[in-house]
């Protein structure tokens, strides 16, 4: 008997879905993620005190920042490979690009996160690191220019910002001065604008490079920058114990494992889907520091603390369920 071409087309076995498209699997593998991103304060507060280093010494503050960014990177390229199956080298147009995103994603970004970390507390320092999705926002539609700005997403960034405002004292602590100060407070923020331009940066150069590729390569010669820089400001890192080894490599894990998987789901996903959840970061931040570093549940569990938080996660659900609209629209 013969079949026509579409009778055969019907006949075929229909493809397996990809596991990774899976919602429960979204959601778990988004989750893991945003546990380890969230874990960062903690792990990096954490650190200060194996490593014995006091707030004002930056020099080595600066090292530890490299060091945990360089052993990111390896790992990071490692996945990439294992994943890929093929180890992941960048086109050669894209050592520019790697370096260009070395100095903004890497150093200027967690030059800022480890100094503030270093100056508040890992519940405020978490709730305020959200604002570099909003920030984010912002840079893409009066920046670069590819997004448009829309009334969800305004109200989204208002919202946002509104929380980040809270747990900073509201509205007349930052008049006053109150407890805020440039090197805790301030520097995160600067931190968060780094992320948001290194984000819109990103979505940029990964049309023609894979982003595991540009995140590996990126965050060690970013860690290697770092750590020179700190090196030769006198910094110095003594591993008085095993545990500080570990959490060295957990740190590093932090960053390799959660960009990795968040780029497979980004891969396979809808961005939008993927995105949304990203509203579980913060709220890992605050409970795992909440959890691991002594004093900080009682403003992770006041009125004021839990009142910031949900508006930022607020916030971020709606921006990303306004780009997910957006994205229908030009479809």
């Amino acid at each position: 008997m013969i079949f026509s071409q579409r009778e055969k087309k019907e006949q075929r076995p229909a493809e397996k879905p990809v596991i990774w498209t899976r919602m429960p699997v979204v959601f778990a593998t988004a989750l893991f993620c945003c546990v380890l991103w969230g874990s960062a304060s903690p792990a990096i507060k954490i650190a200060y005190q194996l490593f014995r280093i006091p707030a004002e010494d930056t020099a080595s503050r600066i090292m530890l920042a490299g060091a945990r960014f360089v052993i990111a990177g390896f790992m990071t390229i490692a996945f990439g490979s294992l994943l890929s199956r093929g180890f992941l080298i960048p086109k050669a147009a894209s050592w520019k690009k790697i370096g260009i995103l070395s100095l903004i994603q890497t150093v200027g970004q967690y030059f800022f996160f480890f100094m503030a970390l270093a100056n508040t507390s890992g519940v405020r320092g978490s709730i305020i690191n959200a604002s570099g999705n909003f920030i984010a926002i912002l840079f893409a539609v009066f920046l670069f220019h590819f997004e448009k700005m829309t009334w969800r997403k305004l109200i989204g960034c208002v919202i946002g910002f509104a929380g980040i405002i809270l747990i900073m004292g509201g509205p007349g602590a930052l008049m006053a001065g109150g407890a805020i100060t440039l090197a805790g407070e301030g520097a995160m923020l600067a931190a968060d604008l780094f992320y948001g331009l290194s984000g819109c940066l990103i979505k940029i150069y990964a049309r023609d490079e894979n982003p595991v590729t540009l995140s590996g390569y990126q965050f060690a010669f970013g860690g290697i920058i770092l750590y020179a820089i700190g090196a030769l400001m006198g910094g110095h890192l003594h591993f008085y114990s095993s545990s500080c080894t570990w959490n060295l490599l957990y740190m590093g894990f932090i960053s390799a494992g959660a960009y990795t998987l968040w780029g497979v789901l980004l891969k396979y996903n809808p961005v939008s889907r993927v995105s949304i959840l990203g509203f579980m970061n913060p709220i890992m931040g605050v409970l795992l520091s909440a959890l691991f570093l002594t004093g900080e549940e009682s403003e992770a569990f006041s009125l004021s603390g839990l009142f910031a938080l949900l508006l930022v996660c607020a916030g971020i659900v709606i921006v990303n369920a306004a780009n997910s609209r957006t994205s229908r629209q030009d479809n």
